[in-house]
């Protein structure tokens, strides 16, 4: 079966200060259906562009990128993206962000309030669909974005470091919420992140960078799930696993 995400020989160069910066070289990546990708590095990687790649907002400098073997040249309906920041509309309501991309489809109003209500109980949000973004927490609102991504009915969800800013707790939260909506979806995950556990706890692959993209290590996670952080931190399999993710980020830092 051909994967739904393609890379091949892919290399982004950006200008600045009439310098050029490269930000991948020579990358390859394949995603496969139904899959939940975790890609690690560290900062300056190029795990953001990446994802901008796949999701058709900016043009590789050289190489292709395909969406079942059609090649991506600009955003696609069929792929959903949660950024790092906060891109709610501040002028609507809860109900009113997570409709929007419905609106933007065309879906008739009524079908969209339906939706919109089931996704807002679905992360939890009943009872603040008349909420503004100002009007919820750090946590909520990444919630409202989540909800408002699937609102789309994307069959890829593109994910950079989603949870990043939230507090330990509020994290672990949002990640076992993630989990719970993507088990049995069949939709295919792409998740961007600089923290191991995290890596290991939601993907069953991850994809180790280094500098420049460089692909230090490609792993298959077969631990079961559910994964439940407290129990897997004493799991022997989980501890090896760990000391192998550590050592490639400390390769993909030479």
């Amino acid at each position: 079966m051909s994967p739904v995400l393609r890379m091949r020989n892919l290399s982004k160069q950006f200008v600045k200060d009439d310098k050029g910066i490269v930000a991948l070289r020579d990358f390859d990546l394949d995603v496969a259906e139904g899959g939940f990708v975790s890609v690690l590095g560290r900062s300056g990687c190029g795990k953001s562009t990446v994802l901008n790649l796949l999701a058709g907002l900016i043009p590789p400098t050289s190489g292709d990128v395909f969406y079942r073997e059609q090649p991506i040249s600009r955003p696609r309906v069929e792929v959903g993206y949660l950024t790092q920041s906060d891109t709610l509309m501040p002028w609507r309501d809860v109900r009113r962000n997570i409709e929007m991309p419905m609106e933007l489809k065309k879906v008739p109003a009524r079908e969209r309030r339906e939706r919109a209500a089931e996704l807002i109980e679905r992360v939890g949000l009943g009872g603040f669909e008349r909420h503004y973004p100002r009007e919820l927490s750090g946590g909520m609102r990444r919630r409202v974005g989540l909800a408002r991504m699937l609102a789309g009915d994307p069959e890829t969800l593109l994910m950079d470091e989603p949870f990043g800013a939230l507090d330990a707790q509020l994290r672990a939260e949002l990640q076992k919420e993630l989990l719970r909506l993507w088990q049995g979806s069949g939709q295919t995950v792409v998740f961007v992140t600089h923290d191991i556990e995290e890596a290991l706890l939601l993907g069953d692959r991850v994809v180790v960078l280094g500098r420049l993209g460089r692909v230090v290590l490609d792993e298959a996670i077969d631990l079961p799930r559910p994964r439940d952080p407290d129990e897997m931190r004493v799991d022997t399999r989980f501890v090896a696993l760990h000391r192998r993710l550590t050592d490639a980020l400390r390769e993909g830092a030479r």
